[in-house]
């Protein structure tokens, strides 16, 4: 075979063909500077083609719970208001409440609000805007009378109404004035009201010794009263009350602790508390003060005494009252079945400091007197009951003295006294033999 020159080649057959550099077979292929990073591929029509979304099927929700739960909304609803209505009801028919009787003083001009709320605060009714709505439906707002009222938290409110729109019954009652002297004891007192024919002393003292009525100053009493003769000795306040006749002890026994209830101000209690007494002790000490001092210029230093004697136990280990020495024998004198711890421990000859309880119903200036707490020296006095003079000292020696002194205005006073009486008994006899003559 013969060869060409050097592009000459030769295929597998050994046949001979020439190619040129001119020649065009791959004429569409470029000699190219893209490297294969810079290759980008064309699009795949397919793989770009935007897929249609499926729709969802919604499933269908149940009602039930949203049923259930407005039925329970509404169930619940229900059951409070029905228990609103029956508790307004119960307490607007007066159903389940307390019998015990309250004095209500209304005062002048008060309003129907008024009204209501002072009988919320004494604990007669529980809704002041339910006893308003009633009160507007009866047309009762321009009818209630100003005064004094007794009422129950068991009355209806009708009942109520009634009440204090009415003075039938104390119009038809006859009034009686009692007064009841400072230092009385309730037996005293009671005397006073069966005498006046207000109501009976034993049902009288058994009301005023339960208690019990509601009033502030209760919650303030003692739990212990086991060595108390009288459980509310004391709390009787001396002052001048208008009864009627054949009036409930348990009305009576209202009025009696309303007057004390309103004595007791808050100032004369916050004096008490920083003088660390308990109102039990406050007024079984005034008791011995009102008991001991021989007028109300005396108290003052009279209590300074008592004080003095309780601050200083180790020299002074009893206060040696006279007084409760009596009233230790009065109980003795009134117990039915004797009991010497309970008797000995109002003596304070026997029993130190002060009394289980009161000796007697003690003004409101003995009561001052204690919370005044005036300082002084003094450790004993002695007092002429005769002539009213109270003489005071620091010193056991000054004290002896001055009963010595007192002992014999005593018996001064006594022989006048006598030599007096047997004058008039001499002139009264020379008056009736004059007058039998003629």
């Amino acid at each position: 075979m013969q060869k060409n020159n050097d592009n000459d080649v030769m295929n597998d057959d050994n046949e001979e063909f020439s190619i040129n550099e001119s020649d065009t077979i791959y004429d569409d292929y470029e000699e190219s500077s893209l490297t294969e990073e810079d290759y980008v591929p064309e699009p795949d029509p397919v793989k770009n083609k935007p897929r249609k979304r499926k729709k969802k099927k919604r499933k269908k929700r149940s009602r039930l719970p949203g049923v259930i739960i407005l039925t329970t909304f509404v169930f619940a609803v229900s059951i409070c208001l029905s228990l609103v209505i029956i508790a307004f009801g119960r307490d607007m028919l007066g159903i389940g409440k307390s019998d015990s009787t309250h004095l209500i003083v209304i005062p002048e001009g008060a309003t129907t609000v008024d009204i209501s709320e002072l009988l919320k605060d004494e604990g007669i009714i529980k809704s002041p805007e339910c006893f308003q709505l009633f009160s507007r439906l009866r047309k009762s707002d321009s009818s209630y009378i100003a005064g004094e009222h007794f009422v129950r938290p068991n009355m209806a409110y009708e009942t109520i109404i009634n009440e204090l729109t009415s003075i039938e019954e104390a119009e038809q009652q006859e009034t009686v004035e009692v007064t009841f002297p400072e230092g009385c004891t309730i037996s005293e007192a009671a005397n006073i009201l069966e005498e006046n024919h207000v109501c009976s002393a034993d049902d009288f003292v058994f009301y005023f010794n339960s208690s019990g009525l509601g009033y502030s100053f209760e919650s303030r009493l003692p739990n212990d009263t086991s060595l108390k003769f009288y459980k509310m000795e004391g709390y009787l306040f001396p002052d001048t009350y208008f009864f009627y006749e054949n009036m409930s002890p348990e009305q009576v026994c209202q009025k009696i602790y309303l007057n004390f209830d309103n004595k007791m101000t808050p100032e004369r209690y916050a004096k008490m508390e920083s003088l660390g007494l308990s109102l039990d002790e406050l007024v079984t000490f005034a008791s011995v003060v009102q008991k001991e001092a021989a007028n109300t210029d005396t108290m003052l230093y009279v209590a300074s005494v008592f004080w003095n004697r309780l601050r200083n136990p180790g020299e002074f280990p009893l206060l040696q009252s006279d007084p409760t020495s009596n009233y230790s024998e009065f109980v003795s004198a009134k117990m039915d079945v004797y009991d010497k711890t309970i008797v000995d421990s109002y003596d304070t000859y026997k029993s130190p400091g002060l009394p289980p309880g009161a000796i007697c119903n003690p003004g409101i200036e003995a009561i001052d007197a204690v919370l005044e707490n005036v300082e002084s020296n003094y450790f004993y006095f002695i007092a002429n009951i005769y002539t009213g003079q109270t003489y005071f000292s620091e010193t056991l020696e000054e004290h002896e003295a001055y009963q010595e002194m007192v002992e014999g205005q005593v018996d001064e006073y006594l022989i006048a006294s006598r030599e007096a009486e047997a004058q008039r008994a001499k002139e009264e006899a020379e008056s009736e033999a004059q007058n039998a003559t003629t």
